[in-house]
């Protein structure tokens, strides 16, 4: 039973090491042509893709980041998305959705080819450009 205490504090300190580290992209440094694909409709969805939410990232800014259009339905599928109110992107091409105080409270890395939800809330688990 200790040891279960000590690993959940040691991913507890490793999960806020990671976000520490996570880095806001300066756009003015980047290709606009890169940025206008990160920009749009994109698709939030569980592991098997069955469930899933339509976002739009928008590029005009608002506080604690960038606007996103979440569509209406989406709080049923994955009931985090009722608290997002703005998305950032970090370097790295990490994606990540904050709450109305600021908090990142979903980032997409891409580990491989793909997006991939850090930490999985929800059931979500990837976002898939449309």
């Amino acid at each position: 039973m200790k040891w279960a205490a000590v690993i959940a504090v040691g991913m507890t300190i490793s999960s806020a090491a990671s976000e520490q580290t996570l880095k806001p992209m300066d756009l003015k440094e980047v290709d606009p042509a890169m940025l206008k694909d990160i920009y749009g409709t994109w698709e939030v969805q569980d592991a098997k893709g069955k469930k899933r939410c339509r976002v739009v990232l928008k590029s005009e800014s608002t506080i604690g980041g960038s606007q996103i259009d979440i569509a209406k339905d989406c709080a049923k599928t994955f009931p985090v998305m009722d608290e997002i109110a703005a998305w950032r992107l970090y370097e790295g091409w990490t994606i990540g959705f904050a709450d109305a105080t600021r908090k990142l409270r979903i980032r997409f890395s891409t580990p491989d080819n793909r997006y991939v939800a850090e930490p999985e809330t929800d059931g979500i688990f990837t976002i898939v450009k449309n």
